[in-house]
């Protein structure tokens, strides 16, 4: 990767057009008149030279503006058309004629020879001293080159610190767009957006057509679409990406000299980063958690949706939330599967506790296909390929409206928080769905209610005091614990004592002085049904409401009914 950021090309040195050229205060004095090459005003003047050779054109290396009076050309046709033939020849930019004693009229001859090459051909009808012409245009193309060095040093200073600092790609893309005042789009080799920045309403409309966009950015430029490669630079490495600014303002050549800086900084932040699908993770991930959060409206999503990859035309939408198991492993199954879809990570602020929240992962199915078969298929798979068999999966009923999907994620991140710690002995099915978490579910909804919190309180008090502030050693605390975790698994358990008893590794006898304590302490008939389901719902309640600072709950593997010995 290249680290000469302070220097520009010289193909990236700025340069003012024929037209901004005409412009000028001392050439509008000059009453210009464009004869030929209208069409062509926009080419680009490195220099402006003045010359009256009539072979002028060995002279000159391309891009400049020709001043000159004609003096040695009148009367030669055949020399006026060599002329013309010759800067043509020599890519010169444009050809300015003074009018006066040599040509008082524009000569035809060379107009026709300038239309007919393309060749802009401007005439001046009040004569003025070319060096002004010259001196202004040669200051005016320093300027601008100074201001493009000063900008590529600004740029590099700022995304080096941004990149020292640890800063995420979505800060040196907000960076990279505040200079470039435009949408800044980060794609992969298929055109898959990874990543964007800029005004939002801007880049909404960047990627609302975007397929068709990117396959002619990914051409020839024109139009403000100023790209760079992300990958292969220098002959090094292969490419893997590009950055786009889409309808960029300035001219051409700054325009590629803030993409050529932005992609260097990018390749440098990538491979500090070390992670080789990071960028497509967070893509997704800041696309579902906007969808989740509904912040965004739904349908002012769906050009990100379509522009990361996710088809949305006639598909079924089926949300998911996946406890167990890396992003990367659930997007290899996706692949494996041949499904098309969303992983989003959870991020850092999306924890309970020391628990790391849910992978969120949304399917984009065919109409005809079954979405409940393929969830399933999805779920077996990723079990098989992890080798975790406490790997949840939890699921929302398929959804056809684009809308109706953060109802659909935010119900299947729910599911899979409501039997995070339950035991295994519930037997779940290896897609979870609503109907299946049944009354552990509805407590959760309601866990921060605060009556629901003092009836956890008051019903569970005899067990909770140690942690309650009042007097006791750590011993007491310990026992209170223990006794909270057979409580928990002898409801787990249908109130199964010979489960309980295996699974806590304790003998029958122990195990009934331990009930009985905790009957002692909760002064209730855990035998007495109402009052074995009011413990219950207050267990669940204050599980869910500590979640994260609670042990693994003893592990079961079968259904048992209540009071079996």
């Amino acid at each position: 990767m290249t680290t000469a950021l302070t220097t520009v090309p010289e193909s990236l040195e700025p340069a003012l057009s024929v037209r901004q050229v005409l412009t000028l205060d001392r050439v509008l004095a000059g009453e210009p008149e464009v004869v030929a090459g209208a069409g062509h005003l926009d080419r680009p003047v490195r220099w402006v030279h003045v010359a009256e050779a009539a072979d002028v054109g060995v002279m000159l290396s391309g891009g400049e503006m020709v001043l000159t009076t004609g003096v040695l050309l009148a009367g030669d046709t055949e020399a006026q058309a060599e002329y013309i033939r010759s800067l043509h020849r020599a890519e010169a930019a444009a050809v300015v004629l003074g009018l006066g004693r040599a040509f008082p009229t524009p000569p035809e001859v060379m107009r026709r020879a300038a239309e007919r090459c393309g060749l802009p051909m401007v005439v001046l009808h009040r004569p003025f001293p070319f060096a002004q012409l010259t001196e202004e245009v040669q200051a005016r193309l320093l300027r601008r080159k100074f201001a493009a060095v000063s900008l590529s040093e600004s740029v590099r200073t700022a995304l080096t610190g941004l990149i020292t600092a640890g800063a995420p790609l979505q800060r040196l893309l907000d960076e990279i767009a505040f200079h470039s005042a435009c949408p800044v789009v980060v794609t992969n080799l298929a055109h898959r957006v990874l990543a964007t920045a800029g005004e939002r309403s801007a880049v909404d409309d960047v990627l609302r057509d975007w397929e068709r966009i990117a396959r002619q950015a990914g051409g020839t430029e024109g139009d403000g679409w100023v790209r760079a490669d992300l990958g292969g630079r220098c002959g090094r490495g292969e490419r893997w990406g590009r950055i786009v600014l889409c309808g960029y303002r300035g001219d051409t050549a700054t325009g590629r000299l803030l993409a050529d800086r932005a992609a260097e900084a990018l390749v440098l932040h990538r491979m500090l980063a070390g992670a080789d699908r990071s960028w497509e993770g967070q893509c997704a991930r800041s696309l579902l958690a906007d969808l989740v959060s509904g912040a965004v409206p739904a349908r002012q999503l769906l050009p990100r949706a379509r522009a990361a990859g996710l088809p949305v035309n006639r598909r079924t939408f089926v949300p998911l939330a996946v406890r167990g198991g890396d992003p990367a492993g659930l997007d290899r199954v996706l692949r494996l599967l041949g499904l098309s879809g969303l992983v989003a990570a959870p991020d850092d602020g999306d924890r309970d506790g020391d628990r790391a929240g849910a992978t969120a992962v949304l399917l984009s199915l065919a109409r005809d296909q079954d979405a409940d078969a393929l969830a399933a298929r999805f779920a077996t798979r990723l079990r098989t390929e992890t080798g975790e068999r406490g790997t949840v999966v939890a699921a929302a009923a398929g959804r056809t409206a684009w809308e109706d999907v953060p109802a659909g994620l935010r119900e299947a991140r729910h599911v899979a928080d409501a039997v995070a710690g339950s035991p295994a002995g519930l037997d779940l099915p290896v897609v979870v769905r609503l109907r299946d978490v049944h009354l552990r579910g509805l407590v959760r909804l309601l866990r921060d209610d605060p009556h629901v919190q003092s009836f956890a309180e008051r019903e569970l008090y005899g067990l909770l005091r140690g942690g309650r502030g009042e007097r006791g050693d750590r011993g007491d605390r310990r026992a209170e614990q223990d006794l909270l975790s057979v409580l928990r698994t002898y409801l787990a358990t249908g109130r199964n004592k010979s489960r309980t008893a295996q699974l806590h590794h304790v003998s029958r006898p122990a195990l009934y002085r331990r009930l009985e304590a905790i009957e002692a302490r909760l002064g209730v008939d855990l035998d007495d049904f109402e009052q074995a389901a009011s413990v219950h719902i207050a267990l669940l309640a204050h599980d869910a409401q500590h979640e994260g600072s609670l042990p693994p709950p003893a592990r079961t593997s079968a259904k048992h009914g209540p009071g079996q010995r």
